[in-house]
């Protein structure tokens, strides 16, 4: 097992609140929510997209919308509707890229309090190769949830995400070391999966009580530094900068800046497939995956400003603004830390929270996505009807 899942690491390197149906009312969507608006250069072909870094750390994307979506947390469904809100999915339930140009950001946290991680993580991908030929782009950046699990800190994971993980390494068998088909394929067929195994379920204790084993194995295997998976997460960032914007999970702080943020995503990266000279294995980054002012962890921008004094607001801007001059960024987008108020931004609009709670497995609010379009942002909201039809509402 262990000499197919080296192969399979290694293969893997290039490169809504109701249980109502949903129907995604196309005519109520902003204009410029629409595939055929996406342009924005009327006309005019855009520059093409140019990445820099491994994993990708600098994005120069022209003339291109944006779309930043917060922690998912293994919640597929309202995954899909946010997604479908902001005009890059589309709504018949094929999972086709619909965003054209448009530049999909995720925040990190897909992982944890929900039962469909590695199908939200697949339908990414799948997004992403589609985006690529049309003109656009998805990126992911990892959060704390995605570190934890690689160092295995599996505390936060849901019973059916452990499931989730035996049926995927399961299915991976059928695939022999063909990594990315099968990664890619098992949003079309994990829900099978699932089904078939909630078929099969038996309320035998002993009998669950084993499945419950095998499923902390493969997550364990599929998770641990140099695991398949754990090597699919080290092709994303801890941060990244797109155009004037730069995007991460908790926070980005002035001795980040300073050590250099293509160095820390580069070492996460290093860490997460347990490429290292020493014997041991590599370290853990502890800057950006350890403790509270971790960039993973850090909270000091989300919180509510309340409760501070005047003096504590300025010294939290000073910060903010001394790290955005040192990476050359406008303003930051960041997860997190659930936001009950929706998307909102702090400190004269240079911080962006889009962490709204969506997941059932956190707070099952209503989703929310930020757009960012000629440097300026604006909140996509959605509203349910008694139908079940979405709306969209924004404002600047």
């Amino acid at each position: 097992m262990s000499k197919a899942m080296a192969s399979l690491c290694l293969n893997s390197l290039p490169l809504p609140p109701s249980s109502q149906p949903r129907k995604l009312a196309e005519t109520s969507l902003s204009p410029s929510l629409t595939s055929s608006n996406i342009g924005y250069a009327k006309g005019e072909a855009l520059k093409p997209i140019v990445v820099s870094g491994d994993p990708p750390t600098f994005v120069s994307a022209p003339g291109r919308r944006i779309v930043a979506v917060g922690d998912l947390h293994g919640d597929l469904e309202q995954t899909k509707y946010a997604l479908e809100m902001a005009g890059v999915l589309s709504s018949d339930g094929q999972d086709v890229w619909t965003g054209g140009e448009t530049v999909l950001i995720q925040l990190g946290d897909i992982l944890d309090r929900g039962e469909d991680e590695i199908a939200i993580l697949s339908l990414l991908r799948s997004l992403d190769i589609q985006a690529k030929a049309r003109g656009g782009a998805v990126f992911q950046v990892n959060g704390n949830h995605e570190t934890m699990n690689v160092e295995g800190d599996f505390r936060y994971v849901d019973i059916g995400a452990f499931d989730e993980c035996n049926d995927f390494l399961e299915y991976l068998g059928d695939y022999g070391d063909n990594w990315e088909e099968a990664f890619v394929d098992w949003i079309s067929i994990s829900n099978r999966y699932k089904e078939d195994r909630k078929m099969s379920q038996t309320s035998w204790g002993p009998w669950n009580l084993v499945r419950r084993q095998k499923g902390v194995i493969a997550r364990s295997i599929l998770l641990r530094p140099g695991g398949p998976l754990a090597c699919e997460l080290a092709r994303h960032a801890v941060v990244l900068k797109v155009n004037d914007w730069v995007f991460c999970h908790g926070g980005l702080l002035p001795h980040h800046a300073a050590y250099g943020i293509e160095r820390l995503n580069r070492e996460v990266s290093l860490w997460m497939r347990g490429q290292s000279e020493r014997d041991d294995g590599p370290p853990i980054p502890f800057i950006a995956t350890r403790g509270y002012d971790s960039v993973v962890w850090n909270r000091l921008y989300s919180r509510d400003t309340s409760d501070f004094e005047d003096y504590q607001v300025d010294q939290i801007y000073s910060i903010l603004q001394e790290t955005l001059q040192a990476v050359g960024a406008r303003a930051m987008v960041v997860g997190h830390t659930p936001q009950t108020v929706g998307v909102n931004c702090k400190y004269d609009c240079s911080i962006w929270r889009v962490d709204v709670g969506m997941s059932s497995g956190v707070l099952h609010s209503r989703p929310e996505v930020l757009e960012i379009l000629d440097n300026n942002a604006r909140v996509i909201r959605s509203k349910r009807s008694t139908f079940g039809e979405l709306q969209a509402v924004d404002y600047t």
